[in-house]
């Protein structure tokens, strides 16, 4: 199978990401913590948040509308990609790429599901600055992978 890469790139960010949330969430109890979790302060700070918008907060709804929107608009995007990758012929890394964003997408889509919004945990700030959002690591696969698509998208420079 040639696209097997793209598989197993989603199937393992799906993994880490469900993995990460449920070690800090249930296992960390990182929510119980109301200064977070200190891991290598302040690069990296374990801090809870429930998302109900898309990243860094935007678009915030507390509906039940809002949050099936955001579902179906994960869902429509993952299959875009996979429908896309499926009629080019994509390199190796437009594969892995493409996996991340769709493992990343449905690792949020699992949470919208489960409890209604998306469980974040991620904080880091540097050099004084103090970040206030928290993300996940199915975030950081969705930005990897759409960075990764639109830069090495397999065309060459004319």
């Amino acid at each position: 199978m040639r696209h097997g890469l793209l598989l197993w790139a989603a199937l393992a960010a799906f993994l880490i990401d469900q993995i990460s949330k449920y070690l800090v969430v249930y296992v960390l109890r990182v929510a119980e913590k109301p200064g977070g979790i200190d891991v290598f302060p302040p690069f990296l700070v374990f801090r809870y948040g429930e998302n109900r918008g898309i990243n860094f907060g935007l678009f915030q709804g507390n509906s039940d509308a809002a949050r099936w929107i955001l579902v179906g608009i994960s869902l429509a995007i993952s299959v875009g990609v996979l429908i896309w990758l499926m009629r080019v012929v994509p390199t190796r890394f437009m594969l892995l790429c493409g996996g991340l964003l769709i493992g990343g997408a449905l690792g949020n889509v699992v949470d919208r599901v489960l409890y209604g919004y998306v469980l974040d945990f991620l904080n880091m700030s540097c050099c004084g600055i103090e970040n206030p959002y928290v993300f996940n690591l199915a975030d950081v696969f969705i930005f990897a992978g759409a960075i990764g698509l639109v830069l090495f998208d397999g065309k060459k420079a004319s």
